[in-house]
Formats: C-alpha cells, sequence, structure tokens
C-alpha cells in the first residue's frame, strides 16, 4: 500500500451512435471518452500511536455537505465486506453509489489473498474531484475562481449541495464508480494484484465496475458509460444481463466467492462475459474534434426507455426490428467514415442516422430528437462553418447535443457566437463545453494538478 496518495482518473462518455440499440446484444453503440474525468484521490489516514481506525472517509469538497464516513465488517457464511454509513454530525446523507462501490472494491480485494489476517484496511481518505463541465454552472458568464489565485480552475466549487448540481448528462455515476474502484484497488493492492495498466487488469476493473455500478442503480443497465470509463473510445456490445443476474446483495451469503468468480478474469466462470470491445472501430478524423453542448432542461431518460422498449417489444416488434437494422447499418457506416478520415462524408453520414432517430421517436411516441433540437442542430450545421454535423446523443431529449465539428479555435469561437445568438432569441440556455471527445479511458494522474484541493 503506497504512503504517497495514488491518483486515478476515468473519462465521461458521450453515445453519439446507438442510443436505444446500445442495449441489445444484436446491435452496437459508438462511444467516445470525454476529456472532463473524475479524479479520486486516496491518501492514508494517519493516526496517532496506538490508535487503531477502522474507517474509510470520502469527501467531495466541491459541493456543500459532502462528506461521508463508512465502517465496515466481515459479514458471516463468505458474505464479503459490509460497509456501513457512520454519521456526521446531526445527519446521514447517503451516497449509495459511493456505498456500493466500497462493499464491491473491498470484498473484491478480500478474495486475492493481499489482505491482513484480521480483515481490516489501514483507513484511508477518498478525494472526489470533477472536471467542471459535469455540471451546469450558475452563472456560465462568470469565470470560475480558482483555489490558487492567477491559474485557471479546473475544479470550481459549485456552491450547492450535490443533491441540488444540475449534471450535464456526461455520464458521472459511472466514471465515479469506476476511478474510485480503480483507487481503491490500487492504493490497497500490490501491483502483481492488480495494475491499472494491464490489459488483465483492466478486464478486472471493468468487471467490477460493472457489477457495482449495476448494484448502485438497482438494474443491470447496458454497461456503455462503464465500458468509455474504462477503455474510452470504443464500438461496444453489451453484456448478457445474465452475467449479474445471479450474483448476491453485498454482505448476503455466499457474495464474495460469487463476486471473484464473476469479476476476476483468471477465474474460469469470468469467461461468460460476453462484453466485445473495439478501439479500432472508433476513431477521430486527425483535425476533428468531439464537442458537447448543454442545454440546461434535463430529460426523464428512465421513462423515455421504458416506452421506446415497449414499442420495440409490444406495439411494432417487426417495424422496430426493421428500423433498428437499418440504424445499425447507417451508425457503422458513421463508424467507418469517421476512422478512415472521410470528412467528406462525415455530414451525410450524419443526416442519415438524424432521420432514422427522428424515425423511431415519431413511431415510439417519444421526443428522442424533438423539435426545438432539430432545429438547432440544422441551424448550427447549415450555419456555422466547420460544424460537419450533430445529434442528440445517448438516449435523446431535451439537455444535449454532440457535434463533430473543424478542430481549431476559430470554429469554436463561431459556435459560441451562434449559440449565445440563439440563447437570446429562443430564450433558451444553451452553451458550448469546454469538454472534447478522446480515446484515453481510465488512467493513474500525477498529483501536481490537484495542489490546494489535497490536505
Amino acid at each position: 500500500m503506497p504512503s504517497t496518495p495514488t491518483a486515478v482518473s476515468a473519462p465521461g462518455k458521450v453515445l453519439l451512435a446507438g442510443g436505444y440499440l446500445v442495449l441489445d446484444r444484436q446491435y452496437t453503440g459508438l462511444v467516445f471518452g470525454l476529456s472532463a474525468r473524475i479524479n479520486v484521490i486516496a491518501q492514508v489516514i494517519k493516526t496517532s500511536p496506538g490508535v487503531q481506525l477502522s474507517e474509510i472517509a470520502v469527501d467531495s469538497p466541491q459541493f456543500h455537505e459532502a462528506q461521508w464516513r463508512y465502517g465496515y465488517h466481515l459479514a458471516p457464511e463468505n458474505g464479503g465486506i459490509k460497509v456501513t454509513q457512520l454519521q456526521i454530525g446531526s445527519s446521514i446523507n447517503p451516497n449509495p453509489f459511493v456505498e456500493t462501490t466500497l462493499a464491491y472494491a473491498l470484498t473484491y480485494i478480500t478474495t486475492t489473498g493481499h489482505l491482513k489476517p484480521s480483515y481490516t484496511f489501514d483507513p484511508v481518505q477518498l478525494r472526489i474531484l470533477a472536471d467542471n463541465d459535469y455540471y451546469s454552472q450558475p452563472d456560465s458568464s462568470s469565470s470560475p475562481s480558482s483555489v490558487s489565485s492567477g491559474v485557471p480552475a479546473r475544479f470550481i466549487k459549485f456552491g450547492t449541495k450535490l443533491k441540488d448540481a444540475h449534471k450535464t448528462g456526461l455520464g458521472s455515476s459511472a466514471a465515479l464508480v469506476t476511478s474510485l474502484t480503480a483507487a481503491v484497488l490500487t492504493h490497497y493492492l500490490p501491483r502483481s494484484a492488480f495494475d491499472l495498466e494491464t490489459d488483465k487488469g483492466k478486464r478486472t476493473l471493468h468487471n467490477l465496475a460493472q457489477a457495482a455500478h449495476c448494484a448502485a442503480q438497482g438494474k443491470v443497465g447496458s454497461g456503455f458509460d462503464v465500458a468509455a470509463a474504462v477503455y474510452g473510445g470504443c464500438v461496444y456490445r453489451r453484456f448478457s444481463p445474465s452475467v449479474l443476474r445471479d450474483l448476491p446483495e453485498a454482505g448476503a451469503p455466499g457474495f464474495a466467492p460469487a463476486l471473484a468468480a464473476c469479476v476476476d478474469p483468471s477465474n474460469g466462470s469470468a469467461g461468460k462475459w460476453d462484453t466485445e470491445i473495439s478501439k479500432e472501430s472508433a476513431k477521430m478524423p486527425p483535425g476533428v474534434a468531439l464537442r458537447m453542448c448543454d442545454v440546461d432542461c434535463g430529460s426523464q431518460t428512465v421513462g423515455m426507455v421504458k416506452q421506446v422498449l415497449k414499442w420495440r417489444d409490444e406495439t411494432d416488434p417487426e417495424g422496430a426490428k426493421k428500423l433498428w437494422d437499418g440504424l445499425q447499418a447507417r451508425n457503422e457506416a458513421l463508424g467507418a467514415v469517421l476512422s478512415n478520415d472521410r470528412k467528406d462524408e462525415i455530414r451525410e453520414a450524419v443526416a442519415k442516422i438524424r432521420e432514422l432517430v427522428r424515425a423511431m421517436g415519431k413511431a415510439s411516441g417519444v421526443p428522442i430528437e424533438p423539435e426545438s433540437q432539430t432545429a438547432l442542430l440544422d441551424a448550427l450545421t447549415q450555419n456555422v462553418e466547420g460544424v460537419y454535423g450533430g445529434v442528440v446523443p445517448g438516449a435523446g431529449g431535451y439537455d444535449a447535443l454532440a457535434l463533430l465539428v473543424k478542430d481549431d479555435k476559430a470554429t469554436e469561437e463561431r459556435i459560441k457566437q451562434f449559440l449565445e445568438k440563439w440563447s437570446k432569441e429562443k430564450d433558451e440556455k444553451v452553451r458550448l463545453l469546454d469538454v472534447k471527445g478522446e480515446m484515453a479511458g481510465v488512467r493513474k494522474e500525477a498529483l501536481g494538478q490537484y495542489d490546494g484541493w489535497l490536505s
């Protein structure tokens, strides 16, 4: 276990093509990582000689009242590590993503044979720092204040409680679970047991983070967001939901051996993970950037997904399959255009995808590409030089746009000016985020970039 702090980050995600289809193993999603990252820094809590502290402290200092303390114990009958939140002051403020991730990561560590006989962990402080673009900022015109004056702030104080912050939909929960899992494993395990920089280490992290994220959400999702957090940009085919179906709850009898069997790639039963991840088929041409716009007005993704799946399964299965097959072919065509640097074909490839996405929205009665988003995308594509095209990413709705643009300052300025004018004329709040698409997934980080945030 390192005496110096360990820092790990994982990227956000954007599902450029494959919304809804990515839920079905017959189809794939074209997903890119984002330069906005969730960072977790693990550092030893120093105690006085003779004082034993069995506690894990987690905090997110960019938000008010974002501190969590956890005790833990070894559950009977191979139940692994049961994590219990401790009271701070007069209240308990639950964070299921943090709590579940700790239970899964600590339980996995107990199965590796690298734990003290007492089944205790040296006390650790886990600090979470989110790049600013994960949340809509209260006043985008004000420049963020820096912890150390004179330097543009990479991490600002949001001036709100975490539960009141407005997410921009970049995949913060998956990036958090992935980076927190990676930080805990890297902090407590020797490199021989877990090395984030090897293929085996990434597979272990992917499987463990997928299991923890699904448990925290209370459902088995497609997992594309965790895959992007681990691997970065890729073409993703989901795992079969049955992979996680028989896993007991954390702390329940048999949880520890079941989790180890599910997660560890060297264990025979981990072969049931049938996720397919192709990095080769997801590339951005030189000189092209993927940029995100935040439209400050959220969508209820869960309700939208249910309605689309009802249309696919009950209302018109035959029509839905025909449409999805056609959309898959168009999504693959866009992937090929981007990977083979055919910039002059991007606009048409994107337009063909949008045509079928709108058809799916009409057939299912779900605003996947709402009229207001259609108008904005069309206006950007037709009127702003350097914009190749754009989509409403993921499950669609009102809250975000993904644009493929020429990667230069002049294009960025033209987009910003256009959006400022559009926002005033339409009485909407639309802004270009600083975040860009990137290919890199989870990684270790140098500590210097967190100056002012580490105690």
